[in-house]
């Protein structure tokens, strides 16, 4: 794969860490997860009613995979010399502690660096290393409402809506693993080490520069983002949104309004509108075609739609997602077992060649590796066993 020979330490916890090493891991590198003895944050808590599978938490399962898991006890004092000797033998450390964490643990960056002079040292965090919101809690739900996406996404004086996933997560996650690739690209070429820093809050900015480079340019205030509620954003001109029809709901894209009139038969209602500022007349432009495709089936406007070339598409849901042709084709589900049982899992987004990438592989239990990454980074089997029995690492029975 892409990353074979990439080896990084991780610190990562939650989402938005675990799914850039899940990334990276996809693609080839190597991840070793350090985890505390009681095991990660996301082994213990899992989304609608602590779902689990085979007895493992489907949070846990949804980013961890392709990553080796080391037992350690961070706040003895045998594990930071631990840490910095397999440093030395990889290439980046990758931690989503909150700022200053790794510091008090005597793993800063510059005691990482002293140690290990062309580490790729990549953190990420709620809003970045320094400024006035250092110390809060970054979580995606915060971020969406800090950000103005939930402000945006409901619409001006409607209610703020929050996207219905974890979106900044896990667009933060794929920038953070962007940032890390890119050092490791530069370490290739030039031998050096890189400092790597993201934020969820850049990443909720991130995701909005269509919309808010048009704001800022529009210069109209929070008003703009009034508007009915069949429009799917506050920039685009009618009739880009979603729409109720008699049997479920159709999203209909940026398109020429006399087709829309054509393929809805409202030719002569819609004529004032052909030719003029579809964005400013957009509120009477949408009430005409809400209502025209209210009472006729997907069927029926499919082919209608068809006919004028009109971008369009059915709204499904998840179950419906799954039996999608394209999606089938495209193998972006896997079926995987989990200690006898299956979860469906979402696959890497990307294909190199042609292929996806392999099987993935879980260490579904807290130091399921100890033994072996320890031996690799270069401890004999007595320097093990000891640090097992005195509890500085752990390992499964």
């Amino acid at each position: 794969m892409l990353l074979d020979g990439m080896k990084i330490v991780s610190f990562c916890h939650f989402l938005q860490g675990p799914a850039a090493m899940q990334y990276l891991g996809d693609m080839g590198a190597e991840i070793i997860r350090i985890e505390p003895p009681k095991g990660a944050y996301e082994r213990v808590w899992a989304g609608a009613g602590r779902i689990k599978v085979g007895g493992v938490s489907a949070f846990y399962l949804c980013a961890n995979r392709n990553a080796r898991s080391l037992a350690l006890d961070l706040k003895r004092p045998e594990a930071k010399e631990i840490v910095l000797r397999m440093l030395e033998k990889s290439h980046a450390l990758a931690e989503n502690f909150r700022p200053g964490t790794l510091d008090r643990l005597g793993l800063g960056y510059d005691v990482v660096k002293a140690r290990k002079p062309d580490i790729i040292y990549a953190s990420a965090s709620g809003f970045g290393s320094t400024g006035p919101f250092v110390d809060r809690p970054g979580q995606d739900l915060l971020i969406q409402a800090m950000s103005g996406i939930a402000s945006a996404n409901g619409g001006g004086s409607h209610r703020p809506t929050a996207i219905g996933a974890a979106a900044v997560d896990q667009h933060g996650g794929a920038l953070f693993a962007l940032g890390i690739a890119g050092a490791y690209a530069k370490w290739l070429r030039t031998g050096e080490g890189t400092r790597v820093e993201a934020s969820l809050l850049g990443a909720g900015i991130d995701m909005q520069m269509e919309s808010l480079t048009h704001y800022y340019a529009a210069a109209k205030g929070d008003k703009a983002f009034d508007r009915h509620e069949s429009l799917a954003t506050w920039f685009h001109e009618a009739p880009y949104g979603l729409y109720r029809i008699a049997d479920g709901w159709i999203a209909i894209s940026v398109n020429p309004l006399e087709k829309i009139g054509r393929a809805l038969d409202k030719e002569e209602v819609l004529a004032p509108y052909v030719g003029t500022d579809q964005y400013a007349d957009r509120e009477a432009i949408v009430a005409i075609v809400a209502a025209a495709v209210r009472e006729r089936s997907f069927a029926d406007l499919a082919a209608a739609f068809d006919a004028e070339a009109i971008w369009y598409g059915r709204v499904e849901n998840f179950d419906d997602l799954a039996a999608n042709p394209q999606v089938q084709h495209n193998q972006v589900f896997q079926d995987v077992e989990v200690n006898g049982e299956t979860i469906r899992l979402v696959n890497h987004p990307n294909r190199y060649d042609g292929a996806a990438p392999a099987v993935p592989t879980f260490a579904l239990e807290t130091g399921q590796d100890t033994r072996e990454v320890l031996a690799e980074a270069g401890f004999a089997e007595a320097e093990i066993e000891e640090l097992l029995k005195d509890k500085v690492v752990h390992a499964p029975r």
